[in-house]
This record gives structure tokens, sequence and C-alpha cells, in this order.
């Protein structure tokens, strides 16, 4: 019989109360089906970041002067693109883009003569500079996306990218909601405060993970995209103040158990 073993990846994200208001009973089932759409969006738009760039990356492009990447979903697929500034630094140009062919596949093309970057890219690239500026540089590579969010704002996440193909880092994590301009913070929510690495041992089959966490009392956006990118693929445990929640492989979470101290 093969060993099972419950990866108790417990990590207790302190910080001196709640980061932001608890979430009523009434409103658990609306709320957890946000996270579990905003979650498995972060994850879509994670698995672009990662295929278009590598595709960008192939041709080895001249890196100088491009500032960050940016995905969009279209109808056709997912496009990332890498945008620079003109010499005069007036106006953002696209330099590189790779478009989705089909699922998971990229081709990568360089832009030459590069073209302006619309209205909505610039605004992106200017909500990603403000994140950027205001979080506090990290001492490893970290992960950035921005999605559509509440009102034509923008999501802005900042989490950390894996450093070993076989660990999976959770923890660390920021959400800011910003102007559909890119000029202003609306909000700014943390995630959870530590970073946890978590690797799943050799010769062990993983039945699920567990972690608590008290900056709130439910799951957060990356909580989703952590059980999405996780090899292999198990559910996780949640402990959030009195209440314990299971995110389940497809993403979705139900509230599995209430302490009753």
């Amino acid at each position: 019989m093969r060993r099972l073993v419950f990866v108790l990846s417990v990590c207790l994200f302190l910080l001196a109360g709640y980061a932001s208001a608890q979430v009523k009973d009434s409103d658990l089932k609306t709320y957890l089906a946000g996270v579990t759409h905003r979650g498995r969006a972060l994850y879509a738009y994670d698995q672009a970041a990662w295929h278009g760039t590598d595709a960008i990356f192939a041709l080895q492009p001249d890196t100088s002067g491009l500032t960050h990447y940016i995905c969009n979903k279209t109808s056709s697929g997912w496009h990332v693109t890498f945008l620079k500034w003109n010499e005069a630094h007036d106006k953002l140009l696209v330099a590189y883009q790779a478009n989705e062919v089909k699922p998971g596949k990229y081709e990568a093309r360089k832009i030459d003569p590069p073209t302006e970057a619309s209205s909505d890219l610039a605004s992106m690239e200017r909500a990603l500079v403000l994140a950027l500026a205001d979080f506090p540089r990290p001492d490893r590579p970290y992960n950035t996306a921005i999605l559509p969010g509440p009102g034509g704002n923008f999501y802005v996440y900042l989490y950390p990218g894996q450093t070993n193909a076989k660990v999976w880092p959770l923890g660390g994590d920021v959400r800011y909601t910003v102007s559909s301009d890119g000029r202003h913070i609306v909000e700014k929510r943390q995630l959870h405060k530590d970073i946890l690495d978590t690797e799943n041992k050799t010769g062990a089959a993983a039945v699920g993970g567990y972690h608590t966490h008290v900056l709130t009392d439910v799951p957060e956006d990356t909580d989703v995209l952590y059980v999405l990118t996780r090899q292999p693929s198990v559910p996780e445990y949640v402990g959030a103040g009195k209440r314990v929640f299971e995110v389940y492989t497809d993403g979705t979470i139900t509230l599995t158990k209430r302490k009753t101290e």
C-alpha cells in the first residue's frame, strides 16, 4: 500500500489584527465564488506570462529599454506584450509580442519598427509601475499580473516566483486596486505576510496541504493560484480565523469546519 502523506504546510501569517474586515456568514458563498473567479483568472494570466515570455526570450531579444510584460486575453487567445519607451520617453511602444496560436503554444515576433502602445496598454503599464514603486523591493524573484477590476479599475498582483521547479511558494503577496488610468492606488490588500516554500518529498503521495493565516478570515486569490499551480495537484486546507476551508484542485472553495474555540 502506498503511504499517504497529508502535507502540513503550516504557515502562520501573523500580524496584529486583521488587515481587512471579516466576511459574514451571509456573504460567504458569494465571496468565495469571487475568490475562485479571481484565482482562476490569475492562474490563466500566470500561465500566459510563462509561455508567452518563454517564446519571446527564445528570439534572444534586445532587452535594453524594455519595461514590463503585459498579458491580455482576447477572443482568439492570449497576447503577451513587452513594452519600451521611445528615446524622448514620451511614448510607450510595443517592442515584442507573443500570440497564443493554440492552448499553451505561443508564436513570438519582434515588432520592427516598434508601434505605439494603445491607451489601455499604457494605463496598465502605469498601474504596474505604481504598484511596484509602493512595494518594498524583494530579495527574490517576483511575478506580476494585472487583471480587470471593479468599476473599470485594475487589479495588480505581486507574488513570489518559483526559484526551484519542485518548490511552490505561497505568501508575501499583495493585490492592489489601481484606477483605470493607472495613476492612483485605490486599495492595497496584503494577501499573506510571510513566504512559505513547499516541496513535496520524493516517495510521498500527498493528499493535501494545510496552512493558516490571520490577515483575513477567508482564503485569498493566491491560495487558488497556489493550488492550481502546485504539482502533484492536491487540495489545500486553509485555517482562517474560526473557520477551515478546502480549496479544491479546480479552484472551488468550501467551508469544511468551524472551530468552536
